[in-house]
């Protein structure tokens, strides 16, 4: 926005603090989390750094080094952060944004320690999620650190779903371990045969339990299940050889071997028999589906952290670039800013951060929103029980819950206020789509980003002793772009989740809601977004209509051309929706905040500026790929018959010529128009007509002209990155 005669531009003065963070992710009220946050990052910025610096990364095997890191989580805190207090935690309720932060704080300095971390919560998750009372019990507080007087070591657990080699990357549903029963005397409970082989298992080389998903081998024993695996059962607990990676080596990940016999007690969720057959409560399938939707949002954010931890070395590289040469003396432009005399380095900066934030804002809105859903899932439960709702008839029962949710939304069911299965159908329509979706898009498009922040370091960026370890910050987002299922599973779940009508109804107030802040706060690139979510949903109305050149359906699960590329578009609205959000919330509540209060401006101006940034390439990749979908399934006309059916015919212009004079040179200047002797303009074929898809053409040009500004908003970030104080170094080793 322009500065009016006589005000000082406010520029941004130094990088975001831990004040700022709080507001714009939430927890300025939380001193539990913030307490969390400083304790992670005396870790992450003490024993981690110093170990990664000294060369920890440099070997797979599990060292005494990086073991040491276990015993520096469990003092911390880290290790008790998913814990509840009667557990040996200290956290009270719902606990994915304390999570989401323990892992960007880890995530700051390396991944695999972030990793190794999370890997624990991440065994113990399918007890918590669908354990028996008694499993949460026991296994939550063996996992527990020893409070003081306690002479014990706590439990450290594994995930084991991937399968070995041929099997590793196929479906979660093709399972090659296998579950049978070994002896089943009557009266007594029934003892299980269980056989796995686990690939890329983390925590495997200290673990002394694994969550392990099987399927059954035995016609006692009904579909898959999770089961539980201690070291000290009857029969081989192989750890197996440690993974040869690239990324991620202060994690231990292993290929173990187990073949165990263990009681029928250990099934994630218990079981019944029916007619002599062992039913279990819970498939794997229902299983990991509510682990991963609240675990793959820790996973993005350790994207985001990597994003943001390379503004700072990139600003310190740039403005030493030219020290200690002969024109480069203190003083001159030269000597202080270095490369950021050069518009591209910090135009191509500006992206990086702006990336970094809109991930980070999508990722801890998922957080927060799971925070609100896990008690709504445990109240829902009982109510729909009160109302004689189990089983299948819990399914039967969704479609008439959305159409009433809907309902209550237009406004329509006013009484419906308060009642809990409305209210979690609607967060759980909100939940189902951002999870994938920051999982997708932070971990997908966040690894192509810290390939430019590494670029911008040049040669430095690949060496080992690089600043803020971007070089291994990079390598370590292409794995965490795999994790929980690649990228195609996030996107099949997307094409599924975001065409869900009750999602649906909340995103066309979500449009409106952009309307708004355009009109209140232009410099946001609101109204970029707006129009770029409006053509987004017009896309997938359209497409869920009408059909290819061939008369095939082009919305459905085996059109991933058509549903994948629509999912990517949907990410980047909701990452910089959230972004804008966040920075409302900081210009709402900053002021309260009197360590903020001198700065807040330049602060707010400089975000803004990011959030246009960022909102213009959000839509600029809408249009692309909205255009490709609406036009690309058309077959082109061709100088036939048909396709020449539309054009101006020669003979038919000079008759009108003496009607209206000039008609036929202005019709071959704008159109068609085929010769006496049958010439045509040398080309592929006649314009293609926009016939019912006039709406779509008005969207295009009218989001064209939302990005008005939007580069004389990157301008103004690149100017303040040339006049940000950034600190003298690093405060972890390089």
């Amino acid at each position: 926005m322009p500065v009016e005669a006589g005000v000082k531009k406010e520029y941004l003065r130094a990088l975001p603090g831990d004040d700022v963070r709080q507001i714009l992710w939430r927890f300025a009220d939380r001193y539990d989390l913030q307490m969390l946050v400083q304790s992670t990052r005396a870790v992450a910025r003490g024993p981690v750094a110093r170990l990664v610096a000294a060369g920890g990364r440099n070997t797979h095997e599990w060292t005494p080094e990086k073991a040491a890191l276990l015993q520096a989580f469990d003092e911390s805190g880290v290790t008790g952060a998913g814990l509840d207090p009667e557990q040996g935690g200290f956290i009270e309720g719902p606990k994915n944004l304390a999570l989401a932060l323990t892992a960007f704080e880890l995530a700051w300095v390396d991944a695999g320690a972030a990793t190794g971390s999370l890997a624990g919560f991440l065994a113990l998750s399918p007890i918590h999620e669908r354990g028996t009372d008694e499993q949460r019990a026991y296994y939550m507080s063996r996992c527990a650190p020893p409070q003081p007087g306690e002479d014990r070591k706590p439990w450290r657990g594994a995930f084991c779903l991937t399968e070995p080699i041929p099997y590793v990357g196929v479906e979660t549903g093709i399972l090659g371990g296998k579950i049978k029963i070994a002896d089943w005397k009557p009266g007594e409970e029934p003892m299980l045969q269980v056989d796995k082989r686990g690939r890329f298992i983390t925590n495997m080389g200290f673990a002394n339990f694994v969550t392990a998903a099987v399927d059954s081998d035995d016609p006692r024993i009904k579909g898959t299940c999770m089961v539980i695996l201690e070291e000290t059962d009857p029969g081989l607990f192989d750890r197996g050889t440690p993974t040869r990676k690239l990324v991620h080596q202060l994690s231990s990940t292993c290929d173990p071997i187990f073949s165990m016999t263990v009681p029928a007690s250990r099934i994630v969720g218990g079981y019944t028999v029916k007619d002599g057959v062992i039913v279990p409560r819970y498939s794997h399938g229902e299983v990991i589906e509510a682990v991963f939707r609240r675990t793959r949002v820790t996973v993005a954010i350790m994207t985001s952290a990597k994003l943001l931890s390379a503004v700072e070395p990139v600003i310190r590289y740039h403005r030493n670039r030219f020290r200690g040469g002969s024109i480069a003396t203190p003083g001159t432009p030269r000597y202080d800013l270095g490369l950021q005399l050069k518009e591209d380095a910090v135009h191509r900066l500006v992206d990086v951060w702006a990336t970094g934030e809109a991930s980070a804002a999508l990722g801890f809105e998922a957080a927060r929103v799971f925070d609100q859903l896990d008690p709504l899932e445990h109240r829902r439960a009982e109510v729909l029980e009160q109302r004689g709702l189990t089983g299948s008839a819990v399914l039967k029962s969704r479609r008439q819950i959305s159409k009433d949710a809907i309902e209550f939304l237009a406004g329509i069911r006013p009484e419906l206020t308060g009642d809990v299965v409305i209210e979690y159908a609607l967060l759980d329509s909100v939940a189902n789509v951002l999870c994938p979706a920051c999982k997708l898009w932070n971990t997908g498009h966040g690894a192509q980003m810290m390939r430019e922040a590494v670029s911008l370091m040049g040669g430095y960026g690949i060496t080992e002793d690089c600043p803020g370890f971007l070089g291994h910050k990079w390598m370590d987002a292409q794995l965490e772009a795999t994790y929980e299922g690649p990228e195609a599973v996030q996107r099949r779940q997307l094409s599924l989740t975001m065409a869900d009508e009750l999602f649906l109804t909340q995103f066309r107030e979500w449009i409106r809601e952009m309307r708004v802040i355009a009109n209140d706060r232009p410099g946001t690139g609101a109204c970029a977004l707006a129009t770029a979510m409006q053509m987004w949903l017009w896309t997938l109305g359209h497409l869920r209509r009408v059909l290819d050149a061939d008369g095939e359906k082009l919305y459905q699960g085996a059109r991933q051309g058509v549903t994948f590329p629509l999912a990517d578009a949907l990410c980047w609205l909701l990452a910089s929706r959230a972004q804008i959000l966040d920075v409302i919330e900081l210009e709402k509540k900053g002021p309260e905040n009197p360590t903020l209060a001198e700065g807040l401006p330049g602060l707010a101006a400089f975000l803004t500026d990011l959030c246009h940034v960022q909102a213009a390439r959000a839509a600029g990749e809408v249009g692309r790929i909205c255009a490709e979908l609406v036009h690309g399934y058309n077959r082109h006309p061709a100088w036939d018959t048909e396709g020449c059916a539309s054009c101006y015919q020669a003979e038919d212009l000079d008759a009108m010529e003496s009607l209206i004079p000039g008609i036929a040179s202005i019709a071959r200047g704008y159109t068609d128009v085929i010769e006496i002797e049958g010439a045509h303009p040398t080309k592929a074929g006649p314009c293609v007509r926009f016939d019912g898809l006039d709406q779509f053409s008005r969207l295009r040009v009218r989001m064209d002209g939302c990005l008005t500004g939007s580069q004389l908003a990157k301008d103004r970030a690149a100017e303040a990155l040339t006049k940000v104080m950034i600190p003298e170094a690093l405060d972890y080793p390089a």
